[in-house]
């Protein structure tokens, strides 16, 4: 029988929009039976944010003293248990899911699917390669189930309004007790999240140091948006490197996005080729950025962005 279970992944207390987008690029499988499955230790408000989910069936709530840190050791043999009844296991290809699955799936005893960014049929997928230059059409052979990362930013949010049946699942197998969790480290801050944020105001190599860099939180808080970087900005200390927007970081997909001082390298424009709407500002006129900007502001960032920051 054709089920669909994708993890979901959450704080505590809200579910991550990945959860959504993935039940989203389910819905291209023709499945009408999906289940979202949550770990964690108190799981009441996430259970009822993920009910409320369009086209979710079945919310299973996991909870253990355990899953109180989302550790992928634990939770890849929890989610390798209850594999047989699924035919397809899902979750988001953000961090949580590009750790968790790829052991679920050599649990499993199959080959995972990364980054689906579009749904051909139940076993075909195209992703993309080569840092999104070229897409390839993948066809999962039969004897398993399909396990997949869907790419967040080739998927809207599936909508608000149902009411799927919540109830429990009790633990399936040990911890393996190799990994413990010690700290979450991280630049703190109470902007939106990077890789969900509608708006996001990025910094490049131009901006010279990392106290130049607060132009960019200055206007990022003017507007509500989330703070991003370029590779080199990163690079250079400038920002942390969980602020890093491209191919060795994060891949986003906000309505509108600002690049500032950033040249355009490829790397970062794998980052933000879903974006809604790119805004740029360099004082280089032939910067590649400009070739997939909008919108492009060519002169000094120093003084356009606080002029900018007055018109907000």
């Amino acid at each position: 029988m054709a089920k669909v279970l994708i993890i979901g992944e959450h704080d505590g207390q809200t579910l991550n929009p990945a959860t959504a987008k993935t039940v989203q690029g389910a819905s291209g499988l023709g499945i009408d039976d999906i289940d979202i499955v949550l770990f964690g230790t108190a799981l009441d408000d996430v259970a009822a944010q993920a009910a409320a989910v369009n086209g979710v069936s079945r919310v299973l709530t996991c909870v253990h003293d355990d899953f109180a840190h989302p550790l992928a050791s634990r939770i890849a043999p929890e989610v390798a248990a209850i594999a047989g009844d699924y035919s397809h296991i899902l979750t988001g290809s953000t961090t949580f899911g590009k750790d968790l699955l790829p052991r679920a799936a050599a649990l499993i005893g199959v080959n995972q699917v990364s980054d689906i960014m579009e749904v051909i049929d139940a076993r075909t997928f195209k992703r993309p390669i080569y840092a999104g230059n070229a897409i390839v059409t993948v066809e999962v052979p039969e004897g398993g189930p399909v396990v997949g990362t869907i790419r967040s930013a080739s998927f809207a949010a599936a909508g608000e309004g149902g009411n799927a049946e919540i109830s429990g699942l009790e633990p399936q197998a040990e911890d393996p007790g190799h990994t413990r969790f010690v700290r979450v480290e991280g630049s703190g801050g109470d902007g939106p999240d990077l890789a969900s944020a509608d708006v996001v105001v990025s910094g490049g190599r131009a901006l010279g140091s990392a106290d130049n860099f607060a132009i960019i939180f200055s206007l990022a808080q003017k507007m509500g948006a989330a703070v991003g970087a370029s590779r080199a900005a990163v690079d250079a200390g400038y920002v942390p490197n969980e602020l890093q927007v491209g191919q060795t970081g994060k891949i986003i997909a906000p309505d509108l996005y600002f690049a500032i001082g950033i040249s355009g390298a490829i790397q970062h424009l794998t980052g933000i080729k879903d974006a809604g709407t790119i805004v740029a500002i360099n004082k280089d006129a032939d910067a590649p950025i400009f070739e997939i900007a909008d919108f492009g502001l060519v002169g000094d960032l120093f003084e356009l962005v606080p002029e900018l920051e007055k018109a907000v």
